[in-house]
């Protein structure tokens, strides 16, 4: 079983309307005027799978800080799942700090959705590390057994569109406070997995999953096998961060990273059937 568990779509909508979206969305607005930057369809989306051999996409939109925008977004990904049943499926976007977003993860659970992600913490104004502001967000995907998908990115290194300020230390936090939801933080979680060395934080890192979004531009094929030292390898998901990337580069980084093929399989999709 071959999943990318981090794919992103577009409403037609939201592409030829961007510049003026970015007027009230700083965040998208630096995003997709970076130069990386690629929009995608869900019908781009299956066309790479076919070519990537995959059997499966979970799929989200942008997480906007408007409601609005984001009910346009899992419309749209309601509509691709309907589309392609078995091979898309939904994550929810929401923005946590506006009021009836429970509503919306409920009616996204009910049409199928699995999960609720990519949140963007720096981009949506909320703080992970603060219960008060997490608990309501946290108890609607508990409630629901969905799992949680938060960006998180290393605090080091270079800068880029939408990298933010929110990493291990912040998801630490996250999951201390709120060890009953199944977290997946983006991007290797910012360097998070390596605490997973120190017997404590292993126990409270117990709800953490950390996917390979973008590894091909932060890091070289040795982090996975530093993962699978670090006793995070069954933790590990295959998440392409589509339209960005395809499966290419990162099965170029996998033939490299000298891991055996048990556990490559589970990056590529074993392991996410465990969430």
């Amino acid at each position: 079983m071959h999943i990318d568990a981090h794919v992103h779509v577009f409403p037609p909508e939201i592409e030829k309307n961007c510049q003026k979206i970015a007027e009230t969305e700083p965040h998208f607005g630096a995003i997709c005027s970076g130069k990386v930057h690629k929009w995608g369809t869900a019908e781009d989306v299956v066309a790479q799978m076919d070519i990537d051999g995959l059997d499966q996409a979970w799929v989200t939109g942008f997480a906007f800080r408007d409601p609005g925008l984001c009910r346009l977004c899992n419309d749209y990904v309601m509509e691709a799942a309907r589309n392609y049943p078995g091979r898309i499926r939904g994550l929810a976007v929401v923005n946590p700090m506006s009021r009836g977003f429970e509503e919306e993860i409920g009616r996204c659970h009910d049409a199928g959705f699995i999960g609720v992600g990519e949140l963007f913490p720096c981009g949506q104004v909320f703080d992970i590390t603060d219960p008060r502001q997490t608990w309501r967000l946290v108890a609607a995907c508990h409630e629901r057994g969905m799992f949680l998908m938060l960006h998180v990115a290393e605090q080091v290194g270079h800068d880029y569109p939408g990298k933010g300020d929110v990493g291990p230390d912040e998801a630490a936090a996250f999951c201390a406070n709120h060890p009953e939801v199944q977290a997946v933080f983006a991007h290797m979680g910012g360097g998070l997995w390596i605490y997973e060395t120190m017997p404590g934080m292993k126990v409270t890192l117990q709800n953490a999953w950390y996917d390979t979004a973008a590894a091909p531009y932060l890091y070289s094929p040795d982090v996975f096998r530093a993962a699978v030292a670090a006793g995070a390898g069954g933790k590990l998901l295959y998440g392409s961060d589509f339209p960005l990337l395809g499966a290419e580069r990162y099965e170029k980084m996998f033939d490299s990273s000298g891991l055996d093929e048990m556990t490559l399989a589970g990056v590529r999709g074993m392991n996410a059937l465990s969430l």
